[in-house]
């Protein structure tokens, strides 16, 4: 196995999953973060659906990497009792698609209001997320989201250790830390390394919280990229890269035939891929 493994969420290229499948091939990704699928999201499609989506995967020869739900996105102070349902759904879709991960959050905190108010009651209903997924041997991926319990490298450490279950490991998104005004993210991987097993790739500025491909923002993603290659790190690098509104790569990059390609999703992955190759070559990946 490599020690880095390319993922995507590819609903970013395009709605339709042939698309998708196409434009990753182009880059020889064979993972998908599944988080929308043919116009909606894949935990709002019935099982007899999901099972129709794995054999075109299967067909196509791709795999998932995590499921990339919403789950946890919802209020502290939302009825929980509908949001279960649909993680057990959403359990289900994982074992039909035969993906060990599922990416969660720990719920939005009212405006103004101080976490640690809400933090007996976002533990509780994590815990429930993990019996569930400690039954059906699923590791569940707590991503740090802006506004969320754990939007902190503090408040995630929190869940983790309290939670302590070998179920409940981090997605590490540099930019969410960014735009969350975190100060040091190398600091926040310190603090979160040893339940890391799975990061985002989006990077993001200080200044208006603008998202930029990777390695041109303040994420630290090649500093983060090199501990973990040092360490001898085998997981997965998503691609999430929210490039749409993204400006100004040909002054960034004035050289590159990405510049040439229609507007689009497949050319906001490519420079999403192109910029993250950089910076592992930059590192002494060997990138095929």
């Amino acid at each position: 196995m490599n020690k880095f493994i390319f993922s995507a969420f590819a609903d970013e290229i395009d709605p339709n999953l042939d698309v998708q499948m196409d434009v990753l091939d182009e880059h020889g990704i064979k993972f998908i973060e599944m988080r929308g699928v043919n116009g909606k999201n894949l935990t709002q499609h019935s099982l007899d659906e999901v099972k129709e989506i794995k054999k075109k995967l299967d067909s196509r020869g791709f795999k998932l990497s995590s499921v990339g739900s919403p789950i946890g996105k919802i209020m502290i102070t939302d009825d929980f009792e509908p949001h279960l349902d649909l993680f057990k759904h959403t359990v289900e879709i994982a074992k039909i698609l035969n993906v060990n991960y599922i990416r969660i959050f720990s719920f939005f905190i009212p405006e103004g209001e101080d976490p640690l108010k809400y933090r007996d009651e976002v533990i509780k209903r994590m815990k429930q997320f993990v019996e569930i997924a400690e039954e059906a041997g699923i590791i569940l991926l707590h991503e740090n989201e802006k506004d969320i319990y754990g939007d902190t490298p503090e408040r995630c450490l929190d869940l983790f250790k309290t939670i302590n279950s070998e179920n409940l490991k981090a997605v590490f998104d540099p930019a969410n830390f960014v735009q969350c005004n975190v100060p040091s993210n190398i600091e926040a991987f310190e603090m979160l390394k040893d339940y890391v097993v799975y990061l985002h790739i989006k990077d993001a500025l200080f200044s208006d919280h603008s998202v930029v491909p990777a390695g041109y923002g303040d994420g630290k993603i090649k500093e983060i990229l090199t501990e973990l290659y040092n360490s001898g790190f085998e997981g997965f690098l998503s691609l999430e890269p929210h490039l749409a509104n993204f400006v100004g790569f040909a002054d960034l990059e004035p050289n590159s035939k990405i510049d040439n390609m229609p507007d689009g999703g497949p050319k906001h992955f490519a420079i999403a891929f192109d910029a993250l190759r950089k910076v592992l070559e930059e590192i002494g990946v060997d990138v095929q």
